[in-house]
């Protein structure tokens, strides 16, 4: 007899919240989804009571995070906020452009009312899938083409099976074969922006004999039609929300004022063109196949889209690569002949946008209005060779100043002023020869900057600071982890040194476990890093160097991880800016000790120098985080690499040209037929809907399926909602890359779209079962005896906060609690935290554990900040505290969420004068025992990162991560576990 066989239950169940439309197969799925991933506003908490702790004041939390909240806009963003300090934060506005202002106009480019609707985007009907018959052919072409990446071979198998299956009912596959899905992609009108190629070839004099191979070539340059790509974003309804209309200061404010000069651009939207450009190798194995592609953004979409690979990066063009052989590779004509190719290639591809530089041409937008849209050259995202090679400068020499490198050493960034089009061209015109202008000005000045073809373009103006390239993997890990170790095997000898840098590896693998944290069980010992490895490093490396470096070393690295938590945020202010600068001047005050113990005798390099430039960076631009290079080298993913890999290999290019083409299309497609509402629901409910409304109500009863014969209901309704727990963690570890490599933290941490809060923490929405439901027993059970005295204590505080008790106090008489008591193992805490990643309105997930045994292995009790005192700036307002229960109870009617944490209490008054960070030891009773207490879950704001202080000893070979917290005297709060800690524990 065969066994039964379950049923295929499809996706019926909706999720209705703003901008979701997932579905499930069952309501379990779909409520854990909600509350996993949907934040409902929160009731204002009760002021939380005075506990044994602290007496103060303790209403709501975080006065400089609701500062940072009033500071930001939902849709814009306002730049120099000096002019608004005393002002109450509703007071607020943005300072815009008064003649560029983006005013909405008609297709005609006449000028509309402010309350005017935006005209439909199409006339096409919600039933109209065109160029698909209907959304089975639509969501199957964007599953094998972009999803799966499905072989041709595998394509054809996969019609043939539907073929098989629909015979006997008639029905024919969604498409005949590989080829003719490929041809419906094809035919997709929206998001269309063709590839075409121009060559170019050296034409300066090439000798009569055996002239060089690379004089006689020819080179092809890729291209697409980069105006039509800048109408495509910004025709992009997904950005109707996101976008700016009007520019606000610095550099686009300036524009703003030449281009208003002409009173016909009155009213006009500014849009500036990003522009970024970078090698990459596709072929790991030999690494003898280049690309060199060229990306484009513009800088009307805020910095969170084009970070979030929304389809605001385009793939522009791919430049050629001139090659050589080895006798010619460093002649001087050939050097010349590489620049002058990439600056004619990038002139030639922008010239499509040249006329709409000067005259405005009315282009719809995402809000579905048109305006009449004058774009201009942007920042350029850049690493540093690229930025030498942009800006025609001398290797060595910096971009955007013309400081010589002797003079690199000096902290003011205005010393030697700043390079610019007209700078230039004085020396030149100045009669300097082409060897004095290198030498002496770090100029190349046979070669024109792409950007004298268009106007009001200065390219030193334009370069961008790169955090990845320059601050992260630049002067922190390839400089100051670099020369720690220089310094080790300088002062130590080789043997001892490598003996060192395994006790710093053995450290920094010991670190607790944290939502997010990038675990190195092995320390740093391995080749390949990856921006992500430095970042993670940057987390715990300040505390496993101390006792085994000099002191001023210390303080070095800690005054330039300062800077760089800084440099990394969403939000800046005036005084933002100026801490800093604050920061920096500490740095290079204390990085001396690496010249003094003669690990370096200068610092030259340019990358070092670059960080004078982001105060500048910043007041032009806006956070540099929209503007880093990690935004082209992650495209370089989808629109590079997995292309490749899909192509033959041989003559790859084209292939990959017809991907982006074909992968372009279908997202314009998604993004079309969502703003239509056709992809409401799940692929199974809309065919359904489709069925029912040609009057064939067959389908009705697929909603409900009959149970099988010899099938237990139970079991299936079981298994589904267990399928949709692993379909929310695979969720949630897409919305988590970059998270625990390990594992350890997987899933702790997410995204978070839902109305901006400051912080809600809630319990999670199952409780442990097995154990006991009354506070004696549960006491007992987890060697609590005082748990009940702790849980009266609570009550009464929350119900008479001008008589707290303390945990040492005898608890009230007045109050027993009765009712059932539920465990939990952890708590998700919800709060804004704009600079990690978050959702629209920067909101931000973790969950706090508690738990005996985490992922069957050791125990996992995490750590917390609790509110003490609002008026006391940044970690002066705040306990650490371990959870060791979380737990739920009832008096009176009222729920009481709470959680049983182990206090730790500040070391001194400031900070460790080494390191910048709050050091904290562990209370403890007379008998020993660790000192706890009950506090209302309103209190706990989010998790806490300890890191032990492991002082000049030796930690064991056999100490384990999970061990740590129980494990040393005294511990560092780790403000630089993540941004948000950073802007809240100093």
């Amino acid at each position: 007899m065969p066994l039964p066989r379950r049923a295929h239950h499809s996706h019926t169940y909706l999720c209705h919240a703003e901008g979701c439309g997932r579905t499930f197969r069952n309501r379990s799925g779909l409520t854990k989804h909600f509350n996993t991933f949907h934040l409902a506003s929160p009731s204002p908490p009760p002021s939380p009571p005075a506990s044994f702790r602290d007496r103060q004041n303790l209403d709501p939390i975080f006065e400089d995070l609701q500062e940072a909240i009033g500071e930001i806009f939902p849709h814009h963003e306002a730049t120099d906020f000096s002019e608004f300090e005393g002002r109450d934060s509703h007071s607020l506005y943005v300072d815009t452009h008064p003649l560029l202002n983006g005013i909405p106009c008609s297709k005609e480019g006449i000028g509309l009312s402010q309350d005017a609707q935006p005209t439909p985007r199409t006339a096409s009907s919600c039933n109209d899938w065109s160029p698909f018959q209907n959304r089975l052919e639509f969501e199957m072409a964007d599953w094998i083409f972009r999803k799966t990446q499905m072989p041709r071979s595998d394509i054809n198998f996969l019609m043939d099976a539907f073929a098989a299956f629909g015979y006997p009912h008639g029905q024919q596959p969604p498409f005949a074969n590989h080829d003719d899905l490929h041809q419906v992609l094809d035919s997709i009108t929206l998001g269309d922006a063709p590839w075409h190629s121009f060559s170019a070839q050296y034409t300066g004099e090439i000798p009569e004999t055996n002239p060089p191979s690379w004089m006689t070539a020819q080179y092809d340059i890729w291209t697409r039609d980069i105006r039509t790509l800048a109408q495509n974003i910004l025709a992009n309804p997904d950005f109707r929300t996101e976008f700016h209309s009007a520019p606000y200061p610095n550099w686009a404010w300036r524009q703003a004022d030449l281009i208003s000069e002409d009173p016909t651009t009155k009213g006009s939207m500014f849009c500036p063109i990003i522009l970024g450009s970078d090698k990459t190798t596709v072929s790991v194995a030999t690494g003898n196949t280049e690309y060199y592609p060229l990306y484009m953004s513009l800088g009307s979409v805020y910095n969170n889209v084009r970070r979030a690979h929304r389809n605001a990066v385009s793939l522009v063009g791919f430049l050629a690569i001139p090659k050589a052989d080895r006798k010619d590779a460093k002649s001087p004509h050939f050097r010349r002949f590489r620049r002058q190719l990439f600056h004619a290639s990038l002139s030639a591809i922008l010239q499509p946008l040249k006329a709409a530089m000067t005259t405005p041409e009315v282009t719809l937008c995402p809000d579905g209005h048109f305006r009449r849209v004058i774009y201009g050259l942007g920042p350029y995202i850049a690493d540093y060779p690229e930025q030498v090679l942009v800006a025609c400068v001398v290797q060595g020499w910096c971009p955007i100043c013309p400081r010589p490198p002797k003079d690199f050493e000096k902290d003011s960034e205005g010393v030697g002023g700043q390079r610019s089009k007209e700078y230039t061209e004085s020396l030149i015109e100045g009669g300097f020869d082409f060897k004095t202008l290198w030498d002496d000005w770090g100029i190349i000045s046979d070669i024109i900057p792409f950007t004298n073809d268009f106007p009001r373009a200065n390219i030193h103006e334009l370069l961008s600071g790169d955090l990845l390239h320059q601050v992260i993997k630049g002067a922190f890990k390839d400089h100051l982890v670099t020369w720690l170790g220089e310094y080790l095997t300088l002062t130590h000898g080789e043997a001892q040194a490598k003996e060192l840098l395994d006790e710093i590896d053995r450290r920094i693998a010991a670190a607790p476990s944290f939502p997010g944290l990038h675990r190195f069980p092995h320390g740093r010992n391995f080749k390949q890093w990856t921006g992500d490895d430095s970042k993670g490093l940057m987390k715990v490396y300040l505390p496993a160097i101390v006792g085994l470096v000099p002191d001023e070393m210390v303080q070095a690295i800690a005054a330039f991880m300062e800077f760089c938590y800084i440099a990394r945020r969403s939000i800046f202010t005036d005084k933002t800016i100026l801490q800093l600068e604050e920061a920096l001047a500490k740095f290079h005050k204390h990085r001396e000790i690496f010249r003094t113990t003669g690990v370096r005798k200068d610092f030259y390099p340019p990358r070092q120098h670059s960080l004078v430039h982001y105060p500048r960076h910043i007041r032009e631009f806006g956070a540099p985080n929209g503007l880093c290079s990690s935004i082209t080298e992650s495209k370089h993913i989808k629109a590079i690499k997995e292309p490749y890999r899909r192509s033959s290999r041989f003559e790859a290019l084209g292939q990959m040209l017809l991907i982006n083409q074909r992968l372009d299309k279908l997202a314009a497609a998604r993004v079309d037929f969502e703003d239509r509402g056709m992809l409401h629901g799940s692929l199974f409910m809309s065919t359904v809907a489709t069925y029912n409304a040609q009057g064939d109500t067959s389908g009705e009863s697929l909603m409900h399926q009959p149970q099988q014969a010899g099938y237990n209901e139970d079991m299936e309704e079981s298994s589904e909602s267990e399928e949709d727990s692993d379909r929310e963690e695979q969720a949630d570890k897409e919305s988590t890359k970059g998270n625990d490599a390990t594992g350890s933290s997987q899933g702790a941490w997410a995204v978070v779209e839902g109305p901006r809060v400051e912080v809600s923490v809630k319990l999670a929405r199952r409780r442990i079962y097995r154990l006991p439901t009354n506070l004696r027993s549960l006491g007992n059970h987890f060697d609590i005896p005082h748990l009940e005295n702790l849980a009266a204590i609570l009550v009464h505080n929350q119900l008479h906060p001008q008589t707290p008790l303390n945990a040492h106090d005898p608890p009230p008489s007045d109050i027993q609690i009765t009712k059932p008591v539920s465990v939990f193992a952890s708590a998700v805490s919800t709060f804004y935290a704009p600079s990690d990643l978050s959702g629209i309105n920067g909101m931000h997930r973790e969950r706090i554990r508690t738990t005996k045994s985490w992922r069957s292995g050791a125990s996992r009790y995490d750590c917390v900040f609790i509110e003490k005192d609002r008026s006391l700036p940044g970690f002066r307002g705040l306990h650490a505290a371990r959870v060791r229960l979380f737990l739920s109870f009832v008096f009176q009617d009222v729920s009481y969420p709470c959680a049983l944490v182990e206090w730790f209490t500040p070391v001194g008054n400031e900070p460790d004068p080494l390191t910048g960070l709050w050091v904290v030891e562990p209370d403890f009773e007379p008998n020993g025992r660790r000192s706890c207490e009950l506090v209302h879950l309103d209190t706990v704001i989010r998790s806490a990162h300890l890191i032990g202080v492991y002082g000049p000893t030796s930690l064991p070979r056999s100490l384990r991560f999970s061990d740590s917290l129980d494990a040393f005297k005294a511990f560092y709060v780790n403000k630089y576990a993540d941004h948000h800690a950073h802007e809240i524990a100093f």
